[in-house]
């Protein structure tokens, strides 16, 4: 099975919520920093948001700071992605994705130290 499983993508309106779930498998989500990043067409992809391992505290990319929320359900080995207030900009294919650490340089352009990635799950954000 795949390690990482991302899922709950679709289309919402602008200023709308929707929430992606992660699941994971092969592994104890728990014990790993995890995160959240993006890619939409034609443009870089972006680190969005990660959970640390250690006491759950959280970093996040300035442009979804106060907007998108990371969190743990570690009995079911899956993590979440609560995304509110959606903007046009939002739109891209968001990626689950086991970190060997959560800090702004793991979310950083050229970060090249994930190795365990989802398939993605696309968002769109339009009226």
């Amino acid at each position: 099975q795949a390690p990482l499983v991302e899922s709950g993508g679709g289309l919402v309106q602008p200023g709308g919520s929707l929430r992606l779930s992660c699941a994971a498998s092969g592994f104890i989500s728990e014990f790993y920093p995890m995160a959240w990043f993006r890619q939409a067409p034609g443009k870089y992809r972006e680190g969005v948001i990660c959970i640390r391992a250690s006491d759950d505290s959280t970093v996040s990319a300035d442009s979804v700071k106060g907007r998108f929320h990371i969190s743990r359900d570690n009995a079911a080995n899956t993590i979440y992605l609560q995304m509110n207030s959606l903007k046009f900009e939002d739109t891209a294919i968001y990626y689950c994705a086991r970190a060997p650490e959560c800090s702004p340089r793991a979310l950083s352009p050229g970060y090249g130290l994930i190795e365990v990635w989802g398939q993605g799950t696309p968002v769109t954000v339009s009226p």
